[in-house]
């Protein structure tokens, strides 16, 4: 029978994948969204085709800054790392070490019943170029003239800037809440005095490390410091606000029922640490699996930096007002930028459902070391 390949065409989103890279061990590609990306299945540099195609990325360099664009090679081939065949240039170019094919399989470059590592035989050698969302914009196989690596620069150079689409009037929206007036100013003093009073503690974040939901902390990857409320007094008004002016509002546009919250936390990033977070989804990991809706509330004013964007839909920042809230699924990229002056405060929690509370539930012999849920 003839081999199986995956498919996959325009309007498609790209798959998903972790893979050793150039400078990661445990690429998430996920969080590559916010740009345009090629990707180049070449198989191995030691094919003249292969190295045609390189030689184009080189040539065109520019394009490849990891604002507007970035250039993925995947390589099948061991001896293209260890001969060092292609290297890294930041920003803008990596490579996926793609020796078990993993990535290959799932993107229709081998065969999907390939076991183990690929062989050159069997590739199907093409440049895949996906929007900022992930999704493919055009596949181009390798031709024998080389004109494929033409067609896919002349592409790049004639795509609007990434957030940006033809038809769409500017801009592309984001599907987010926006909503004032959810905490009183009051409210949002007293959760910023319940901070001061006690500190906060520097936060990590989660990864699933060998088969459990683990708390890392990498400063250049997220800086922040966090206060958990613990008076119930407090707690019982927060419960009032979320379920009298947030909840409606997810019901009336998503038709989610959120009944359960998740942690009381009050977050600050400091100008003086370089507060931030760099682009995430709070719900990649087996511990965060059940989180559905991320509520961000911003509680105070006078700092500089502190933006949350969402890179998949172009560069748009938000800052609501104090007492003022952006609602979004925990599935989309976000980030925060830097702050640059003062103290940002915020409450964070996260909204969920019965259902979801089983997965939470089902989940709990994964939590790993210095993991554990928080009411």
């Amino acid at each position: 029978m003839p081999p199986r390949y995956a498919a996959i065409a325009p309007g498609d989103p790209a798959p998903w994948f972790r893979q050793r890279s150039t400078s990661n061990p445990n690429y998430a590609f996920d969080t590559v969204a916010g740009r345009y990306v090629v990707m180049c299945f070449f198989g191995s540099a030691a094919d003249p085709a292969a190295q045609a195609a390189l030689g184009a990325v080189r040539q065109h360099r520019k394009l490849f800054d990891d604002v507007r664009a970035c250039f993925f090679g995947v390589s099948v081939d061991p001896a293209d790392a260890a001969q060092r065949r292609v290297q890294e240039s930041l920003p803008g170019i990596r490579f996926f070490w793609d020796f078990d094919a993993t990535v290959s399989r799932l993107y229709g470059a081998v065969p999907t019943d390939t076991q183990g590592g690929a062989k050159s035989v069997e590739m199907r050698r093409f440049w895949l170029v996906l929007d900022a969302a992930l999704r493919v914009i055009a596949l181009l196989p390798f031709a024998p003239d080389a004109s494929d690596a033409t067609a896919v620069f002349d592409l790049l150079r004639r795509l609007p800037p990434p957030g940006r689409a033809a038809g769409a009037g500017g801009e592309l929206p984001v599907p987010v809440l926006w909503l004032p007036n959810v905490f009183e100013l009051d409210l949002c003093q007293a959760l910023v005095a319940a901070y001061e009073r006690h500190g906060g503690e520097e936060s990590g974040f989660m990864r699933d490390v060998d088969g459990k939901t683990k708390l890392v902390h990498d400063p250049l990857h997220k800086r922040r410091r966090d206060f958990t409320v613990e008076d119930e007094t407090l707690i019982r008004v927060i419960q009032n606000r979320v379920l009298r002016r947030i909840k409606p509002q997810i019901q009336k546009v998503h038709q989610f029922e959120a009944t359960r919250m998740e942690r009381y936390l009050v977050a600050c990033y400091r100008a003086e640490d370089g507060g931030h977070f760099r682009p995430h989804r709070d719900n990649t990991t087996k511990g965060t699996a059940h989180r559905r809706f991320a509520v961000s509330i911003n509680l105070n004013e006078g700092f500089e930096g502190g933006d949350l964007s969402f890179p998949e839909f172009g560069p748009r920042a938000f800052r609501p007002p104090v007492g003022g809230a952006v609602v979004f699924s925990c599935s989309l990229l976000h980030t925060v930028s830097p702050v640059t002056k003062g103290h940002r405060y915020a409450f964070l929690p996260f909204l969920y459902d019965d259902a979801a509370a089983k997965i939470r539930a089902a989940n709990q012999h994964f939590l790993g070391p210095g993991f554990e849920y928080t009411p």
